[in-house]
């Protein structure tokens, strides 16, 4: 493994998965990713793995998928013992590295903190977390009576564009929806 990344503030990063546990005895990690297609996260050709407020940069040797989920090979990571220790940790990569995104494409950390706003100009609250279902992302949004919502509600609302979704405005930090605040 490579010398520590150099260190930045843990919101300039994204998580994009974690190492879970060790596979077999020749360093092999179990790996839980948050890209889609999960695969996705094999092709960074090297991590940045978070142990707490330690940032190491480590080159990913090999990886592929096991039943439902991955494992891959991490240089200097060659024994079982090396595994555990690397078990729990998170892997990132700095917001400024991510792909850009054509359209009207978003990624969620993007989303997280925007206050969403109704049709007749109630806000609902901020959006806290958005999480994958099977038929759609969902996003949660969180009221407060102290950042000016109607209530203190938490609130599921589907991302669907068009639909729900009306506008994305990330310079001023809000989302116009289509929902009846009382649902």
């Amino acid at each position: 493994m490579s010398e520590s990344a150099k260190a930045q503030p843990a919101d300039d990063h994204v998580v994009l998965g974690k190492l879970t546990s060790p596979y077999g005895v020749k360093g092999w990690l179990k790996v839980y990713s948050y890209t889609s297609p999960m695969e996705g996260i094999l092709d960074y050709p090297e991590w940045v793995v978070r142990q707490g407020e330690a940032l190491k940069r480590c080159r990913l040797v090999q990886g592929r998928r096991h039943g439902k989920g991955l494992v891959a090979q991490l240089e200097g990571c060659d024994s079982r013992e090396a595994a555990e220790a690397l078990a729990g940790a998170e892997i990132v990569l700095s917001k400024a590295e991510l792909p850009e995104l054509s359209g009207d494409d978003f990624y969620w950390h993007e989303l997280e903190g925007l206050r969403v706003v109704t049709r007749d100009g109630s806000v609902l609250g901020r959006i806290d977390h958005l999480f994958e279902t099977g038929a759609n992302d969902v996003m949660v949004v969180k009221g407060s009576l102290e950042a000016d919502a109607i209530d203190a509600r938490e609130r599921l609302l589907p991302f669907l564009p068009e639909e729900v979704i009306l506008e994305v405005d990330l310079e001023d930090g809000v989302m116009h929806v289509d929902w009846d605040p009382e649902f």
